[in-house]
């Protein structure tokens, strides 16, 4: 059963910095992503959830790997263009993929009473999916906009190389129904203007 979003509910952007199209790093030499379209939709998502002015978590990734892109002393750390915070929204720092471990997260969800959970960012199948199991493990109503996310080509044990699209859409069937929900943005965007539309109904009965 699909859940409204509301006061109970927040959206967790994952390591939207720059250095996600660093690619070398994951995907080796012809490192290469997919879903090109991933920014444009978690902008969307964002803008939509400011406007019905429910909570935001963000986590900044910065890296134990002296080589990584992703370290927030460098350029490559720095959120990409257009999907930086606003005051009021919390930033997570983190430097192992969930972004439950070493971080407030669970204590700030729990704190304001939030039980729902829509997971969008950078990668699919390594922080995403870390976080996206454990939220459920932890026993939060968990939600994946699986077309807000990407993630890079992986070389197997053979050398074989995986599409991007293949890791991904592997990485998502892994997730739904089992640990999320997934949805595509549209959707999520559909059902939060039901809510609001709700909420809004309800007020004008009182």
């Amino acid at each position: 059963m699909i859940a409204r979003f509301g006061a109970e509910s927040a959206l967790l952007v994952i390591d939207a910095q720059k250095g996600v199209n660093v690619l070398t790093h994951w995907g080796g030499p012809t490192g290469r992503r997919n879903n090109p379209r991933a920014e444009e939709r978690i902008g969307k998502l964002l803008s939509r959830w400011r406007t019905a002015g429910l909570t935001v978590f963000f986590t900044a990734h910065d890296s134990r790997e002296a080589a990584s892109p992703l370290k927030l002393g460098l350029e490559t750390g720095a959120f990409l263009p257009g999907l930086e915070p606003v005051a009021g929204e919390t930033v997570l720092r983190k430097d192992v993929n969930s972004a439950f471990v070493g971080t407030p997260l669970e204590i700030e969800l729990r704190r304001r009473r939030i039980h729902r959970l829509v997971v969008v960012g950078f990668f699919t199948n390594f922080c995403i999916e870390t976080t996206v199991r454990m939220a459920n493990n932890l026993g939060f109503d968990t939600y994946l906009g699986h077309d807000a996310c990407a993630t890079s080509n992986r070389i197997g044990i053979d050398g074989e190389d995986f599409e991007p699209e293949t890791v991904h859409a592997m990485s998502v069937a892994n997730m739904h129904r089992e640990f999320c929900t997934a949805l595509p943005t549209e959707t999520l965007l559909t059902l939060i203007e039901k809510s609001v539309s709700e909420v809004s109904r309800q007020q004008g009965n009182e």
